[in-house]
């Protein structure tokens, strides 16, 4: 028995335990010295839970692209930031034209509605040209070369937009109706915060319904499982990725506009942190696995907004929130060293793997 132990476990092991042992034990003693300094109240406490749902939703949007793409290509579309991008930019025309007339502010809902679907259809469009021009004739090559060319159709998207667009910051329209904030008691919730947490768990609950319960959703899980004994069954092999790169396409230009809303601005670039944020929360809840994707993007939101306060201001680092990011890849590193499949995943079979 020790001798097999003695094989399993590597000098390599030992030291990611330990470092995740480490990094653990920092986790645990900011958080102790943060709760008894006690330099936060309820209400902040309740903002900050409130902005990582809010932000955690539009990752999980994202990270369902991510994740739907490799659980039927295996393989990672990094150009799906650019998807995620490309959709609220154009969008912006749309909605900045309805603000100069004055219809956003009259019929903000239709508006919305409007940019929305703008937004989603080129997002699914863009994804779609992706799939057939530069994913479909790389199906059968090796794995480096489709990850090679969507790091390349990527750069291509974004300075693409970058000379359609401009290279300059453009500032989205406010939409009257959301500005302000509920109050309950003495905590408050941003009208803008309170669609995206509602609107995103609407739209993720109608993705997985779709995907889970009807004909279409069996095929493209059975497309997952495996693509030849679909197509003996079938199954038309193309249209099931096609259809998943619509999907993809579609919740990434929905949490475009959110995330739009929420920050105000778009730019050629606004893909590229939220694409990694999203890519991250997708290995944090299972790469490939669709409930997985929801939970890490909303376990990674809540981390980033709740963890520089929690884990940093106890141990007296000046301006913790700078480091939200060091954090949430500090929390993928943990995962991957405690359990490498992530939240949800499951060890693939060596045919997958």
């Amino acid at each position: 028995m020790l001798q097999k132990l003695r094989e399993r476990i590597t000098p390599l092991d030992v030291i990611m335990w330990l470092i995740g042992g480490a990094i653990l034990a920092l986790i645990v003693l900011g958080s102790s010295a943060t709760l008894t300094k006690g330099p936060y109240t309820a209400r902040h406490w309740f903002d900050f839970i409130i902005f990582g749902l809010a932000q955690g939703s539009i990752y999980a949007l994202i990270a369902m692209g991510y994740t739907m793409v490799y659980g039927i290509l295996r393989m990672i579309n990094f150009a799906h930031s650019e998807v995620f991008m490309g959709g609220p930019y154009t969008a912006y025309y749309v909605a900045a034209a309805m603000y100069s007339t004055g219809l956003l502010d009259q019929y903000p809902i239709p508006c919305l509605f409007i940019v929305f679907l703008v937004s989603m259809g080129i997002s699914t469009l863009i994804a779609v040209l992706l799939e057939r021009i530069a994913y479909r004739p790389l199906r059968t090559a090796p794995r480096l070369v489709p990850l090679i060319t969507a790091i390349g159709a990527s750069f291509f998207l974004q300075y693409t937009f970058r000379g359609l667009y401009g290279s300059g910051f453009q500032a989205y329209p406010v939409v009257k109706m959301f500005e302000g904030s509920l109050t309950f008691g003495e905590f408050r919730i941003l009208r803008y915060h309170l669609l995206v947490i509602v609107a995103a768990a609407l739209l993720m609950a109608i993705l997985y319904s779709f995907v889970q319960r009807t004909r279409i959703g069996k095929a493209m899980r059975a497309v997952s499982e495996d693509k030849e004994a679909s197509a003996l069954m079938g199954i038309n092999i193309d249209r099931m990725i096609v259809t998943t790169f619509v999907i993809g396409g579609a919740a990434a230009g929905a949490a475009g506009v959110f995330y739009a809303l929420m920050f105000k601005q778009v730019h050629f670039f606004m893909g590229f942190i939220p694409g990694i944020k999203a890519f991250t929360a997708a290995v944090l809840g299972g790469i490939g696995n669709i409930p997985g994707a929801m939970l890490g993007g909303i376990f990674l939101g809540l981390i980033e907004s709740v963890g520089p306060g929690l884990f940093l201001d106890g141990l007296g680092i000046k301006a913790s929130y700078q480091l939200k990011d060091a954090i949430a890849f500090t929390v993928l590193v943990l995962v991957l060293i405690f359990r490498p499949t992530g939240i949800l995943g499951e060890r693939l079979a060596v045919k997958k793997a």
